[in-house]
């Protein structure tokens, strides 16, 4: 692994009403959106705004301005709108695939599996039958040499949800110089709207079929913390998608997005020793490493993983790199 440590947060539900007379208690299940999340631990008193100064902006890759937006709960106010280039400008990307099965980790990127982060080097791969316990897994020749996307055309047809059984056994590679002319606009509201009824992200990929937003947030290098990657559908398919170690890859459509917070990308540090703070959800709430400076994960997160403190108010700290997740809902107002 490279330099690599499971996160193992301790998430504890604090919902306690024995002695409130409480009536009616919360569902935790995933996949509503209207679900009422009641967070003891919220103090609505502290409301952060958004700080544009923190995002990567030197190089021309994120643009912000102000605009009047109105929220999901039909509050009109202001937002700021982030126009990203759809590739980092604070770091570099990838590798993702390796060319042969004695390659080492520095030649490809990670895999994301059971809570686990796995480096996609030439072993990861030679041993993927083993591994996925299917026989049809061979995804090298005679020679160790590993079928990669070599072009545009193989990257959109091998990510195709409907793959031919060409690309059965292709490692999916979409480089960079495959994203041009294409930008991705974020609004944020500046001042986030706590509402009484959060916003629940359905459990798994894709959208999370109601009228919550899919993607999670943006990283302060305007790059997009997106839903779960439908790893399912691409084992089931034969074929391989890596992220690389920053926990990104590329869709020609997308740009480069992020599946999992590895520690790359513009960060802020806290004063204070918490976790430094890495990106806003799309209620403007701020998304925080998991750990902080002493290596401890919180123990008070809700079910949103988001709770508050005097400095920050409410937040979101993000989930271990290996669930191919964020967050889990939004508890303030988006904008439409």
């Amino acid at each position: 692994m490279k330099n690599r440590t499971n996160l193992i947060p301790i998430i504890f539900a604090l919902v306690i009403f024995a002695f409130l007379g409480c009536s009616a208690c919360n569902n935790d299940d995933a996949g509503t959106a209207d679900d009422t999340i009641i967070d003891d631990t919220t103090d609505d008193s502290t409301i952060v705004d958004v700080d544009s100064s923190y995002f990567y902006t030197a190089d021309g890759s994120v643009t912000i301005t102000t605009v009047p937006c109105t929220l999901s709960d039909g509050t009109s106010t202001d937002c700021y709108q982030i126009v990203t280039t759809s590739l980092p400008g604070d770091h570099e990307m990838g590798p993702w695939c390796p060319d042969n099965i004695a390659d080492d980790a520095s030649a490809g990127g990670i895999w994301l599996e059971g809570g686990e982060v796995y480096d996609v080097d030439g072993a990861f791969v030679e041993n993927m039958a083993t591994f996925y316990n299917d026989t049809k897994w061979m995804m090298y020749d005679a020679n160790g040499d590993i079928y990669v996307t070599e072009t545009e055309d193989d990257c959109i047809n091998a990510a195709n949800p409907n793959v031919g059984a060409e690309y059965e056994n292709f490692c999916v590679e979409c480089l960079p110089s495959y994203i041009t002319d294409l930008s991705q606009t974020w609004t944020i509201p500046i001042t986030p709207v706590i509402q009484d009824s959060s916003t629940l992200f359905a459990t798994g990929p894709g959208g999370p079929g109601n009228s919550a937003p899919s993607t999670r947030g943006v990283a302060l290098n305007g790059i997009e913390f997106s839903a779960p990657a439908p790893v399912d559908n691409i084992l089931g398919a034969y074929t391989l998608a890596p992220f690389d170690d920053a926990g990104g890859h590329i869709n020609v459509h997308q740009g480069y997005h992020y599946h999992a917070a590895t520690g790359f990308g513009t960060q802020i540090a806290q004063d204070d020793g918490h976790a430094p703070l890495i990106g806003y959800a799309l209620d403007g709430f701020g998304i925080y490493e998991l750990l902080d400076t002493s290596d401890n994960a919180p123990t008070d997160l809700d079910n949103l993983r988001g709770h508050s403190d005097d400095t920050r108010g409410y937040h979101y700290h993000v989930d271990e790199a290996g669930n191919n997740n964020f967050i889990n809902g939004l508890k303030g107002a988006y904008a439409n």
